[in-house]
C-alpha cells in the first residue's frame, strides 16, 4: 500500500524558512507525478508545487514562484519543499500528494494518494 508522510512543519516568523519532507512508501516506479498541496483556514485545498516522474517537469502556484523550491531524493524515497521568504497568507496545513493518472500531475481532484498533513504556522 502506498504511504506518504508529511513531516517540517511548525510556528515561523514573516519571512523565515522551512523545509518540508514528504517520505513515501509503497509508490510504483509509474506513478504520474507528487507533490504539494495545501488548505487554509475558510479555503479550498489548492495546488502549491508537484514533480512529473516522467520528465521531471515542476510546477508551481502563482503565489510562491520565487520563494518555494520542490525537489527529490529517489534513494531516500522523500521529496521536499524548500519555502523560504514566507508570508502569512501561507499559512495552511500541507498535504503531500501522489497520482497514477490524469491530464496533469498537480491537480487537486486528480491526486490517489494523500498524507495526513503538516501545518505551516507564519505569523509575527
Amino acid at each position: 500500500q502506498v504511504q506518504l508522510v508529511e513531516s517540517g512543519g511548525g510556528l515561523v516568523q514573516p519571512g523565515g524558512s522551512l523545509r518540508l519532507s514528504c517520505a513515501a512508501s509503497g509508490l510504483s516506479l509509474d506513478y504520474y507525478g507528487i507533490g504539494w498541496f495545501r488548505q487554509a483556514p475558510g479555503k479550498e485545498r489548492e495546488g502549491v508545487s508537484c514533480i512529473s516522474r516522467s520528465d521531471g517537469s515542476t510546477d508551481y502556484a502563482d503565489s510562491v514562484k520565487g520563494r518555494f523550491t520542490i525537489s527529490s531524493d529517489n534513494a531516500k524515497n522523500t521529496v521536499y519543499l524548500q519555502m523560504n521568504s514566507l508570508k502569512p497568507e501561507d499559512t495552511a496545513v500541507y498535504y503531500c500528494a501522489a497520482t497514477y493518472s490524469g491530464s496533469y500531475y498537480c491537480g487537486v481532484s486528480g491526486m490517489n494518494y494523500w498524507g495526513k498533513g503538516t501545518l505551516v504556522t507564519v505569523s509575527s
